[in-house]
């Protein structure tokens, strides 16, 4: 399975600008990750997927400027960081960590699912499937296992971006065919693994570190190379973190991330272009 894929990692409001701006500044100079054979987006790079394969860069770059209207914003407590932490901490498996995370996801108040699709939809620019593959992550709350949606999973991409980006304890879980899915940052953070096959993979990863039974980007991608792919994957810089603030989950950061992704871009040219064999 030779060919291009871009890797999409998960990292809430501040990853989506973030991701588009990297996207937008590498176009810039030349390196087109829009071209890709497939997309594989995780919560917030599920978002930021939709968008690439509907538009531009240049447009998907623009849409982090302003906060769509319908964005609810969320927030990570201290309580609920210490159930993440706890629970990967006494896990032994990414499905055992998603079983436990997924018991507090079905029992915790979140905002109303309705608001929330709106949310989701204001995102999009097209509410259909684009043409390109497209895979998006979700984690079965009851299971913990990792499932991936695409155009012939019989769902609306809606629902799939929906999924994806379901922040246990902060946003509802998303029912589909009966079975209640959260997140796919719960199984990793970049979910990178599912571009094994694939032989020029470039990772765009708004979360660097794994934790417990969940691997890392950086890990991810080291496999893939050691698969024999050209592989790279790319992390928000410390001047990116600055700009990202205290709270991802703030729409509002979206602008200041995407800006900052744009800047830090220009120093991952080379390595990224010579992936993309540009």
């Amino acid at each position: 399975m030779a060919g291009k894929a871009l890797v999409l990692g998960g990292g809430g409001s501040s990853g989506i600008g973030w991701m588009a701006g990297m996207l937008y500044g590498l176009g810039e100079a030349g390196v087109d990750l829009g071209d890709a054979d497939v997309v594989i987006g995780t919560s917030a790079g599920s978002a930021v997927g939709a968008q690439l394969l509907a538009s531009t860069l240049k447009e998907v770059y623009e849409r982090q400027l302003t906060v769509p209207e319908g964005e609810i914003p969320g927030r990570l407590g201290p309580g609920l960081l210490f159930r993440y932490v706890w629970s990967a901490l006494t896990s032994r498996t990414p499905e055992a960590y998603g079983r436990k995370i997924g018991r507090m996801a079905r029992a915790a108040r979140t905002p109303d699912m309705a608001a929330r699709r709106a949310a989701i939809e204001s995102r999009l620019v097209s509410p259909e499937w684009p043409g390109r593959a497209l895979r998006l992550t979700a984690v079965d709350t009851a299971t913990g296992e990792l499932r991936v949606f695409d155009k012939g999973s019989g769902l609306s991409l809606t629902d799939a971006v929906a999924a994806s980006c379901a922040v246990p304890g902060v946003w509802p879980p998303v029912t589909i065919e009966g079975r209640v899915w959260m997140d796919g940052g719960i199984h990793s953070p970049a979910n990178a693994h599912l571009a094994e096959g694939y032989d020029q993979v470039v990772v765009l990863a708004p979360m660097a570190i794994g934790g417990g039974p969940l691997a890392s980007a950086a890990d991810q991608t080291r496999r893939l190379v050691e698969q024999g792919a050209r592989a790279v994957v790319v992390v928000p810089s410390p001047e990116a973190k600055q700009a990202f603030g205290r709270n991802p989950l703030d729409p509002t950061v979206r602008a200041p991330a995407a800006r900052a992704g744009r800047e830090q871009a220009v120093a991952h040219v080379a390595e990224v272009g010579e992936v993309w064999g540009v």
